[in-house]
């Protein structure tokens, strides 16, 4: 009778394929190998470049546009990338053009509105924001929900949907917004569902579905989250902590009560 081998130990090859983590870099005296170090470098550029990148608002409503969408624009008070990184209060509340441009559009009583904001990564939103869009809408119209006003919002933080949907009158608002970029990750998309948004509200009123991007959550996979979400949200009429994601789709961890990538 012979005795089986031993199993293998998992080596660090192993592990670096598991994870876009860095991991096993190896060394190269008392420092990183240069392979390694400039590999950390640019994706360190990249994930800053993602933060003051341009937000291409013509571009998304070019793309919404071709789906059939007609969006409106607007901007909160931080009217520069510098007053957005400095001021986050500023991020949170319209600039007073943009007050009384959605006060007169004549949009009220809005089932479920969809506000696209830049966020901390505009690469994400400029990237992923339509192309979510065109698998989310179908599948909201087929749970019966109308998708009744589409927003771009420049200078945004997730809390800027909470007066947008009070003053549109939407009993669902869905805020899709670039996340804080990460070292392997700097175009991820963050999307936040609250019902009855109003100012005041915060992120234990949200449901946050995140890593929407092309090595993480798929379009299709983010579109059929977010409309159980909205259903479920609508029936209930409650979002956050208080709905819970049973949804069955993918791994509960892209789906969090609260969960904040977006700093709100």
């Amino acid at each position: 009778m012979t005795t089986p081998p031993a199993p293998l130990s998992p080596s660090l090859a192993d592990l670096r394929e598991l994870t876009p983590a860095r991991v096993g870099l190896g060394r190269s005296g008392a420092s990183l190998p240069t392979d390694a170090l400039l590999s950390f470098t640019l994706d360190h550029a990249r994930a800053r470049d993602a933060v003051h990148a341009a937000f291409d608002v013509r571009g998304i409503a070019a793309g919404l546009a071709g789906l059939g969408i007609t969006s409106l624009e607007v901007s909160s008070q931080a009217h520069s990338r510098r007053d957005y990184l400095r001021r986050p209060d500023l991020g949170r509340m319209l600039d007073s053009a943009s007050r009384r441009s959605l006060e007169t559009c004549g949009i009220t009583a809005c089932p479920c509105a969809i506000v696209i904001g830049d966020g901390l990564s505009p690469t994400a939103v400029n990237v992923h924001a339509v192309e979510l869009i065109r698998h989310l809408v179908p599948r909201l119209a087929a749970d019966k929900v109308d998708a009744g006003a589409v927003i771009a919002a420049s200078g945004a933080r997730v809390a800027l949907g909470d007066e947008i949907g009070a003053i549109i009158g939407a009993r669902m608002l869905v805020m899709l917004i670039g996340e804080r970029p990460g070292l392997s990750a700097p175009d991820s998309l963050g999307a936040y569902l609250t019902f009855a948004p109003r100012i005041g509200l915060t992120d234990a009123d949200r449901n946050c579905i995140s890593n929407i991007h092309r090595a993480g959550l798929s379009y299709a996979e983010a579109a059929f989250r977010i409309s159980w979400l909205v259903r479920e949200g609508l029936a209930r009429q409650i979002t956050g902590v208080a709905l819970k994601d049973e949804s069955g789709g993918g791994s509960s961890r892209n789906a969090l009560p609260g969960c904040d990538k977006s700093d709100t």
